[in-house]
């Protein structure tokens, strides 16, 4: 058994190492040249288009709003690969990684773009009159590979029974090393309350998450901007390490071992890929219930979560490190409590640890709730509405395996299950990069036609 794992380790190590940076980096190189850098160009108008009305109602056909949609996709990205995954990608690349991960963020969008907008213009009505989608559907209908989609769902499906298991057990091990909890009592809170929130769908997933990751976002946001004020004076520095190293060494300092180019990239690329989650191909599961008249509208919303993600969070949580001076104080062994430790001269030993701990918790309960709801919507896919329903007590038990640390060889399939859904989502992106192109184009010719009847209006009534 042990050879069999140490088997499983090194082929998801070859496979997420420089294979999948290539597919996913290079998918969405290719998509941001085939969309002519869209995503820079007309950032203003995606900026207006969603911070400007995210409390906006909608007559369109859906079963939720934009920013629920929006905020039930970003559940499942929002957590430790913001407050855990950028500390070790300085402790592991130094500062000179942020860089990159702003880069592969900038490329993302792309991607991310391309996939919520094929997930709206292939969705379908399902049995209950739920508007349902996802690259099962747009590989399905878009290019007719009905055996790829089926594919894609059973490992997407497979997948989030381990996937559950181990955000269970990080629920677990959190609140039991904060609060002194057992995993067991964790394990069936939790248990009731997803199981509370996923029996009303989708509906009930953005109501909970459109009131939930915002609420946690800025208690975050808040907690490390109060540690930025206080080393407001370190931050043109901070800015200038990210930069400066991006594309040069950094010697060994304090806890810190140094860093060369190429380990600043290779960090700054795959936890920006990780963080973000654009090419994995769940989001767009979740957008494509939103409330919508044009694809290309809820595609700027999968943009609004990158930039939320990596360009807000993911930045907020490098600043507090650096500027703190906690990166070189603690090896990369214990990177995941970088941030804890740079809000203690602020807060305290007691508070930070409480402040962090309560942020990963929701954020990880969250995480639950949704990618449960995507692994129903894969059983949905394959074998109908109420086979579904099946694959969510599956799921909900899986809560309480998982928290008590059960079954853990089925952990080891996570990463290469994974790649079983990434894999076949981006090549169905790239070959259905027409299509994207062809619906953006639409979308902003009407654009273009509206601005220009609306000068004529303003022409005429001045005459």
């Amino acid at each position: 058994m042990e050879k069999f794992s140490q088997m499983i380790s090194q082929l998801t190590g070859i496979i997420w190492g420089l294979p999948m940076m290539l597919l996913l980096l290079g998918g969405g190189i290719y998509l941001t040249f085939r969309l002519k850098f869209f995503q820079i160009r007309y950032l203003p108008h995606i900026i207006s288009q969603t911070f400007g009305k995210m409390f906006a109602k909608s007559n369109a056909p859906g079963s939720v709003t934009p920013f629920q949609a929006t905020t039930s996709a970003l559940a499942s990205t929002m957590g430790a690969a913001n407050i855990v995954g950028v500390p070790v990608a300085i402790a592991l690349g130094g500062p000179g990684a942020i860089f990159w991960m702003w880069a592969v963020a900038l490329i993302g969008m792309a991607t991310k773009y391309s996939e919520v907008l094929l997930g709206i213009h292939y969705r379908q009505k399902n049995e209950e009159g739920e508007w349902v989608g996802g690259p099962m559907y747009y590989i399905d209908k878009g290019l007719g590979w009905k055996k790829a989609a089926s594919f894609f769902a059973f490992a997407l499906m497979i997948e989030i029974v381990a996937s559950t298991m181990v955000q269970a057990n990080s629920i677990a091990t959190t609140v039991k090393g904060s609060f002194g909890i057992s995993p067991v009592i964790t394990g069936v809170v939790v248990m009731i309350l997803v199981g509370l929130v996923t029996y009303g769908g989708i509906k009930s997933i953005g109501k909970v998450s459109e009131r939930l990751i915002p609420l946690m976002v800025v208690l975050y946001l808040v907690s490390a901007l109060a540690v930025l004020f206080v080393n407001i004076s370190e931050i043109p520095a901070a800015f200038a390490l990210i930069f400066q190293h991006a594309l040069t060494p950094i010697s060994a300092t304090g806890g810190f071992a140094g860093a060369g180019v190429a380990a600043a990239i290779r960090w700054g690329l795959a936890r920006g890929l990780y963080s973000n989650e654009a090419g994995m191909g769940t989001a767009p599961i979740a957008h494509s219930a939103a409330k919508n008249n044009h694809p290309a509208k809820q595609g700027f919303w999968g943009i609004f979560e990158v930039i939320v993600d990596t360009l807000i969070v993911c930045t907020i949580t490098a600043l507090v490190i650096l500027t703190s001076g906690a990166w070189t104080k603690i090896g990369p062994n214990e990177a995941s409590t970088m941030v804890t430790k740079a809000l203690e001269p602020v807060f305290g030993a007691s508070l930070s640890g409480m402040i962090i701990s309560t942020a990963l918790f929701f954020f990880v309960i969250t995480t639950v709730i949704v990618i449960v709801y995507y692994g129903e919507k894969q059983a949905e896919y394959l074998f109908g509405t109420a086979f579904s329903k099946v694959m969510r007590f599956v799921y909900i038990a899986s809560i309480l395996i998982g928290t008590i640390g059960g079954l853990k060889f089925i952990w080891q399939f996570l990463d290469l299950m994974l790649a079983c859904v990434v894999v076949p989502n981006m090549i169905a992106l790239l070959f259905l990069s027409k299509k994207v192109r062809t619906i953006t184009n639409d979308y902003f010719t009407k654009l273009s036609r509206k601005s220009d009847l609306k000068e004529q209006d303003d022409s005429n009534a001045a005459s």
